[in-house]
């Protein structure tokens, strides 16, 4: 099921203005086709309300560039790739203020999250009060649409107090009676989880459990739910949480454990990513709790862009050219040399089913080359490999299956190198291939089709297993009570009996799907993986060996390198690590990471030793977003403007 593309609230604000500025004898006319606020009082008017809002809130963020500035820049993961127009989110320098140094036309200021997020909080507020006070005896009124506008409140402010901690309250809606409010103070951090907390039961008892993931479900409460309970958890907030911290890790898990018993893993994680068209298999799977759903129909006006962002740059080297399964590659997000140390490249198959590391030829110039051999190459191997002499070794490698050298090879590790860093000294890296989409309807379109996961059990099973850390260390249980969850996400990445190891797939390949009428014959997708060129071991179809971790004293030897680059020492904080570590390998590029690690208080070390074009910039005060200086500028007090000191008050220290 699609959600209708209504961008109700900008109608409803700017009505609102209207009615308020305007003398009633200024214009006679009455326009019926228009919708005012009264409408939205109405059923019908409270249901296309609702499903403006799930644009509003899931959707159009998806159409910009800072869901990635706001939650992928700045971390472990990624850095600025080969584009830098946002590189003043990644990097933590002195134009990251309440205002930012802008780039050019792409640069995201501070306040777009923050307007999308109060907008799509005041559409929640108008459906609250608006279904409260509906007579209809409809459960698709008194509960479904009441229930999701709770959980939209509680959304819009969960990323808020994770971005900003204390915000501005507002759970009533603004109407022409009470006046436009332009006096607001912060509350505190408690008292925005209260509220969080508060809502997301609400929308738990009332919400029906059936059309995930393109629906709100009692699931999907249950999981932001858990979430919140974890973020109220986190370090972050150990100045205030001793009160609410005992009850909110034992609640987290049996609330981990209702999703999951409804929400079972996909049997493959490649299946998650094998997008083959809008509405495909992969877009429904049962592991998926709640999606952004887009559309086939591009003469909508919400499009989901995000696949233009994750992609190296492919079409501006030897026998290469632009096309659609390739993707349009803004090149925003470089993958870090963490991501090529954190996982077990021989035996977890998420690196290879993420990430996408060979090309095809499709611009052949000469008569060596032909469309569809080989034409990039990414060798992610071991440290000390001495295979290749170079970190770009153009026309010296040849391909097994054609005997032809391949124009394009770029290496992580050459010449027996053991320090990380040779591929940042060009800029190109393997792309995460998680969003990309071949069905769009030309080589330059920048509208994307496919669905956005915004939350699936296999993060559910993360949580349960934080928690379960995170119990043991207040006295509750063991450290080893969260291998159980851990493992079940470990041994689904695993390698099973008979399955080719190079065999890859991502949405490029949905070629298919596309109304482009582009050539097949020029297309890069290949169906292949680098797998066995990087890790240098014969060709297998066995089992891979089991990732599953018995021993929490002796980690595997990718946690164990990423424990020691830290300096972690202790149980907690060793388990800590490898939480955040696993949260990598299976949520990477999810739009979860700079949430991660701000609560948990990792943020700074994990980007010192990891975003070496963050690492010298970054500081403690880092951990919470600068307010955007539009809100503080646009505020009163007692009727009048903020000084520069009151100002300064309500700004997170450091900005």
């Amino acid at each position: 099921m699609k959600i209708v593309k209504l961008i109700v609230n900008i109608s409803i604000f700017s009505g609102l203005v209207v009615m308020a500025s305007c003398k009633k004898d200024f214009l006679d006319e009455e326009l019926k086709t228009a919708r005012n606020p009264e409408f939205f009082k109405t059923d019908e008017g409270i249901i296309q309300l609702v499903s403006g809002t799930y644009y509003q809130v899931f959707d159009l963020p998806f159409a910009t560039e800072w869901p990635f500035c706001t939650q992928n820049y700045g971390v472990d993961e990624f850095m600025t790739g080969g584009d830098v127009s946002n590189g003043v989110w990644n990097n933590y320098d002195g134009g990251f203020r309440s205002t930012v140094v802008i780039n050019n036309a792409n640069t995201q200021l501070p306040n777009q999250q923050w307007d999308n997020l109060y907008i799509g909080i005041g559409d929640a507020n108008l459906i609250i009060a608006n279904a409260t006070a509906s007579a209809s005896t409809s459960d698709a009124i008194k509960k479904v649409a009441l229930g999701e506008g709770y959980f939209l409140r509680a959304y819009c402010y969960l990323r808020l107090v994770s971005q900003y901690g204390g915000v501005p309250l507002k759970t009533e809606p603004s109407t022409t009676e009470t006046g436009f409010q332009r006096e607001f103070t912060r509350a505190t951090p408690e008292e925005v989880c209260k509220q969080i907390v508060d809502d997301l039961k609400q929308a738990y008892n009332l919400l029906p459990n059936t059309n995930a993931p393109a629906k709100i479900t009692k699931d999907a409460a249950a999981h932001y739910l858990a979430r919140t309970y974890l973020f109220r958890a986190s370090e972050i907030n150990d100045s205030w949480n001793a009160s609410t911290k005992a009850a909110d890790l034992a609640a987290i898990v049996p609330l981990c454990d209702e999703v999951i018993s409804h929400h079972p893993l996909t049997t493959n994680f490649a299946d998650l990513w094998k997008y083959t068209g809008p509405d495909g298999a992969n877009e429904k799977l049962p592991e998926l709790i709640l999606s952004a759903q887009f559309t086939a129909d591009v003469s909508t006006s919400g499009s989901n862009q995000q696949h233009l962002y994750w992609a190296s740059r492919y079409d501006d080297i030897l026998q290469m050219q632009r096309d659609v399964t390739g993707d349009r590659p803004f090149s925003r997000l470089q993958t870090t040399y963490y991501m090529y140390r954190v996982y077990d490249l021989v035996n977890d198959s998420r690196f290879w089913k993420s990430f996408r590391t060979k090309g095809r030829v499709n611009k052949a110039a000469g008569n060596y080359y032909v469309n569809g051999d080989l034409g990039i190459l990414y060798v992610i191997n071991q440290p000390g490999d001495t295979r290749f002499t170079r970190v770009v070794v153009n026309d010296s490698v040849t391909y097994s299956k054609t005997g032809k050298t391949i124009p394009n090879v770029y290496v992580a590790f050459p010449a027996g190198r053991t320090t990380n860093g040779a591929l940042d000294k060009d800029p190109r890296f393997p792309s995460l291939s998680k969003h990309m989409d071949g069905s769009r309807i030309g080589f330059n379109e920048v509208r994307g089709l496919r669905d956005l996961t915004l939350a699936r059990s296999a993060e559910t099973y993360l949580m349960a297993a934080e928690a379960k850390i995170r119990l043991a260390k207040a006295g509750t249980g063991s450290y080893t009570d969260a291998l159980p969850y851990i493992n079940a996400v470990r041994t689904r990445a695993q390698f099973v009996s008979g399955e080719d190891r190079a065999a890859y797939y991502d949405g490029g390949g949905a070629l298919a799907a596309s109304t482009s009428g582009q050539n097949p014959n020029i297309n890069s997708f290949i169906a292949e993986n680098s797998y066995y060129e990087s890790n240098n071991i014969p060709v297998t179809t066995a089992a891979s060996a089991s990732l599953a971790i018995t021993d929490i004293n002796s980690l595997p030897a990718s946690d164990e390198y990423v424990i020691s680059t830290l300096k972690v020492a202790g149980t907690y904080d060793r388990m800590l690590a490898l939480i955040l570590n696993e949260r990598s390998r299976e949520l990477a590029g999810e739009y979860k990471r700079w949430e991660d690690l701000s609560r948990t208080k990792t943020l700074v070390d994990r980007v010192k030793a990891f975003n070496p074009k963050a690492a010298d910039n970054v500081r403690d005060f880092h951990l919470l977003r600068p307010i955007p200086q539009t809100h503080l500028d646009g505020i009163q007090i007692n009727g009048r403007a903020l000084t520069a000191d009151e100002k300064q008050a309500q700004q997170n220290p450091g900005y």
